[in-house]
Order: structure tokens, then sequence, then C-alpha cells
């Protein structure tokens, strides 16, 4: 079972560093015999990942400007090119948009600058990626995740735009495995707990949302990079050949309680 990626192909975007959810799906998959190739944000992330990426012993590595479509399309051609046609799975941990601060209060105060990049960045970037992929996925029981979180479901202090932009984004996942399903392509979403990554630092208060969930999860911990990783290898594999259009949760069961076991009522 520890070929389950072996000749396949995929693109992994949204590695900022060795803490980041991309990467431990990364490693789980080299693990199992995917060969991949990467994209990053700027030079300054190249120096922290391209290390990473050459470690999995990946020759491809490209800056990606997701907002920007001849950007996308110029590293889907070299892609293309690299890869002899052939793609059969991406991975899409980018997420962000926000302006600096914008998380710290209420919901009604985002600006319309940071919803509107917040829905490019974390929603349609993953639209407009598939768009590209798709000709190199065709007729390949290809597969295609994103990673969402359970703010998109429910509301979580200082995730505020983030959980709109989720919500749509697992929407978005509906949409696109009803437009990609008779190509072949499958499309799903992870939703994992509160890890502790470089995007989670942006959230106010995070740790405390961290120990909470982990407290009251029914698993009375949290969940890890790969954890997220093998759930990952199973939604990009042939042992989910039969699944599109879902989002997953991989939070040690935190999703499905209603109340609080471990926290402190203040008596009024």
């Amino acid at each position: 079972m520890n070929q389950l990626m072996k000749n396949k192909k995929g693109l992994i975007l949204g590695v900022a560093n060795e803490n980041s959810i991309s990467w431990g799906v990364a490693k789980v998959l080299a693990e199992h015999g995917a060969e991949l190739a990467f994209t990053y944000q700027n030079e300054k992330t190249g120096k922290y990942v391209i290390p990473l990426f050459q470690s999995l012993g990946s020759k491809f590595y490209e800056i990606l400007d997701i907002t920007d479509d001849e950007n996308i399309k110029a590293v889907f051609t070299k892609l293309k090119n690299h890869f002899n046609g052939e793609l059969d799975f991406i991975v899409h941990g980018i997420a962000g948009g926000p302006g600096k601060g914008e998380l710290a209060d209420g919901y009604i105060e985002t600006s319309r600058e940071g919803f509107i990049n917040s829905m490019l960045i974390s929603v349609y970037s993953f639209t407009a990626v598939l768009r590209e992929a798709a000709a190199l996925m065709k007729g390949r029981n290809a597969a295609a995740i994103t990673m969402s979180y359970y703010g998109s479901d429910k509301v979580i202090p200082h995730y505020n735009v983030m959980g709109v932009a989720k919500a749509a984004l697992e929407s978005s996942v509906r949409y696109l495995a009803a437009d990609l399903g008779t190509k072949g392509i499958r499309v799903n979403a992870i939703s994992p707990g509160t890890i502790r990554t470089r995007a989670s630092s942006g959230i106010g208060d995070f740790e405390t949302l961290a120990r909470f969930a982990e407290a009251n999860s029914p698993m009375q911990r949290g969940v890890t990079q790969e954890e997220v990783g093998r759930t990952a290898l199973f939604l990009l594999s042939d042992l989910s050949s039969g699944i599109t259009g879902e989002t997953l949760f991989v939070d040690a069961g935190y999703n499905i309680m209603g109340y609080a076991m471990n926290c402190v009522i203040n008596e009024k």
C-alpha cells in the first residue's frame, strides 16, 4: 500500500514553509510514489521552500501569481512540457486576501477591497487553476483537492471574511465537481482542524481557539499535517474513485459537537 501514487503526476500549490498543510500533504504523496511539481508565491518565499521541494526530488518549481491569468497560463504551459501533457492531481492550499488587521474586528467591518481580494485569492484561484489544468487531467481518473475550514459553516471569532470565503470555496467545489465529472476529474475539499501554520497566525487569539478545539473534540486532541496528508492521499488516489463534490473533515471530530465538554461557564 506504500505506492498508491506510483506513476501519478501532480501539482502542489500553497507551500509557504515546512509547517504548511500543503507541505504535509506533499510529503505523504511523495512517500507513496507521486512525482511532484510545485508553485510558490514569490522570491522571498522561494528562499525557504525551494530546498523543501528539492528534498523530495522535484525538478519543477515556479513562482505563481494567482491573481494574473496570463501568469497562470504561462506556468501551466511549462508544466505541460515538464509532465509531457499529463497531470493526475492538484493540491490547492492557497488562501488569503484580507488586509492587515481586517480579521481583528467583526465581519461587518470588512472593507470592499478585503472582501474582493479574499474571494479572488482564496476562492477564484481554485477555479482559475482547474480551468487550465482540465485539459491535462481529462480522462485520467484525475483528482483535485482544496483546503477549507470549519469557519465556513459556523462563526469563528476573528475568522470573519475568511469564513465567508471558505463557504464560497466549498460551494465552488460542488460546482466544479459537476462541471468536470464527465471528464474523469474529481473535485473535493478537506477541512482540517486548527493546525498551527503561518496562515493561522494571522487569526486573532488563534492559540486559545486551537486549545479549545483540542479540549472539546471527541478525540480530545488536535490533528497533524500528516493526518491531513493521509486524507489527501485517499482523495487523490484511486481508492476514492467514486467520491466527488465533498468536504471531508479532518479535525478529530470537533465539527460534530453541539456543546463544549471542557470549558468554564461563568455563573450569573
